[in-house]
């Protein structure tokens, strides 16, 4: 089965008198379960493909498949109801809000969806267990460290139990030991789970983790390249 389908995706911007190509007739197909780094510099595309991917913004042109939804033409309603069902998001900044505690902020989304309080408390100590922050659920963002506030926005992305995992930079705020343990964290994820999992990164730390690692530049995939090792731990990264 297909994760995520794009087919001939264009996205232009402008600055000024200068049209910048953020994504340049970009193909791509991900099964379900896999493991995938979008590498590149800054201005690479990345960050817009995987905003794409996420129905964070739209395409000129082309289409995107998400499981069976065209993301392409959902209307405003539609995409929210499928990033907050079917897409978990992690984002460089941990994106918490900053006067609820570490409990309460997994538990705003399912407050969003609608569940009873009783479940909301259970699932949010559950996954709070599962991502080694039990012990830490009532401290707010400002008394967590970097890595443990990332491991709370994790946390977030998937007690929706969403099939699809879309993270922009994680690391990048985040030192060599917490940087390890987050990707190490994401690596169970997907063998436990079975979540697809498209990390946008210029981080050798986590590229080193990953079997598909896709190279971006100008808008364009200009390198799209399987990585040997055991699925599970740490692979040797391409120079």
């Amino acid at each position: 089965m297909t994760a995520i389908r794009c087919t001939h995706l264009n996205k232009t911007f402008t600055q000024g008198d200068q049209v910048i190509r953020g994504l340049d007739d970009v193909c791509i197909e991900i099964p379900e379960g896999s493991f995938v780094c979008l590498s590149g510099p800054s201005g690479s595309g990345k960050t817009t493909l995987l905003n794409a991917m996420g129905g964070l913004d739209q395409p000129d042109s082309g289409e995107i498949l998400v499981g069976e939804h065209r993301v392409d033409q959902l209307g405003k309603g539609a995409l929210a109801d499928m990033r907050l069902h079917n897409i978990g998001f992690v984002f460089q900044a941990y994106n918490l809000i900053p006067v609820l505690t570490a409990r309460e902020n997994i538990e705003f989304v399912m407050q969003v969806q609608g569940l009873p309080a009783a479940e909301r408390r259970a699932r949010a100590m559950a996954i709070l267990e599962e991502v080694g922050l039990a012990d830490h659920q009532d401290r707010l963002p400002s008394q967590l460290s970097g890595g443990q506030q990332q491991r709370v926005a994790v946390a977030r992305a998937i007690v929706s139990k969403p099939t699809l995992v879309l993270a922009d930079e994680p690391t990048a705020n985040l030192d060599s030991a917490s940087a390890t343990q987050l990707i190490e964290l994401f690596r169970r994820l997907n063998a436990e789970r079975g979540i697809t999992f498209v990390i946008a990164t210029h981080d050798t730390r986590v590229m080193a983790y990953c079997p598909r690692l896709i190279r971006m530049e100008d808008g364009r995939i200009i390198r799209d390249e399987q990585q040997s090792g055991i699925p599970g731990e740490p692979l040797a990264a391409t120079p």
